[in-house]
């Protein structure tokens, strides 16, 4: 699947345009369309709380155990388990820091996002391509 980068408003430029898949989550009968960030520099993926509530998550401060860091570096965030669905490719599930703090992106990274989907980035042609992880045999 090749998507073009894109930006978030009209009033952006070329540069600020960025690699955005859109996806749906699942989680029990619960389940939202929304774009994701896809972030190679990213260790996790990060879940923002809004989107965490509209599938049905409680959050429960006992359970906010995962730093973060970079621009995320002050928060806490909880373990948060949903299935994920990309364009035709088979559903995966998806394991997210889910943050307590509105108006953050979606961000798709290395755990688990990277280790269930191969990314190609075409940063000069503002493209990138994603497709399910290559299943190759091992050598014996």
């Amino acid at each position: 699947m090749r998507l073009h980068y894109s930006t978030t408003s009209s009033t952006q430029n070329e540069f600020d345009r960025l690699p955005r898949l859109p996806l749906t989550l699942h989680r029990g009968n619960q389940s939202i369309e929304t774009i994701g960030l896809v972030d190679s520099g990213a260790t996790v993926n990060v879940l923002p709380y809004d989107i965490g509530l509209t599938l049905g998550g409680i959050w429960d401060d006992r359970k906010a155990i995962i730093p973060l860091s970079g621009n995320l570096g002050n928060q806490l965030a909880m373990p948060f388990s949903t299935l994920g669905k990309i364009g035709e490719f088979p559903q995966v599930e998806l394991l997210f820091a889910w943050v307590q703090r509105p108006n953050i992106p979606l961000i798709l990274g290395q755990t688990n996002f990277f280790l269930e989907f191969d990314v190609c980035f075409y940063r000069s042609q503002s493209a990138f391509e994603v497709k399910p992880k290559s299943l190759l045999e091992k050598p014996n």
